[in-house]
């Protein structure tokens, strides 16, 4: 297990901006599933993490499903003009290359929720 595709029970509650008592009782209920992490510590899979995101926020609105995928940044490397924003979305992990001024007007750090919108038409995968 890894940190890269489960989020402590804080991590999670704070970018779905609810408490960690509503996510134990949403755990009750059977609207969440955790897993226990080091410590007997409840952690929520990423993807667990990404389909309560998007049903709290309705995603679709402005984009469709296909090019926009929310979760949990994972890092965020900053160099010169330039900053690497890891992101766990579900099981997938996104890494964007962007500006520094733009990753620090966006606020991204670890734990921050954000989405990454795919705008490209076109994917060239060569060998």
């Amino acid at each position: 297990m890894s940190l890269d595709e489960h989020v402590p029970i804080g991590t999670a509650a704070t970018a779905l901006g609810v408490s960690i008592d509503t996510l134990r009782r949403w755990e009750k209920a059977g609207r969440v599933r955790f897993e226990r992490g080091p410590g007997g510590r409840r952690v929520l899979p990423s993807a667990e993490l990404a389909r309560l995101l998007k049903e709290r926020s309705g995603a679709a609105g402005r984009t469709s499903a296909r090019n926009r995928l929310t979760g949990v940044v994972i890092s965020v490397q900053r160099d010169g003009v330039m900053a690497q924003v890891d992101l766990a979305c579900g099981p997938y992990r996104i890494v964007s290359l962007m500006s520094r001024e733009a990753a620090d007007d966006l606020g991204l750090e670890p734990g921050v929720t954000a989405s990454a919108v795919v705008k490209a038409t076109t994917v060239v995968v060569e060998r």
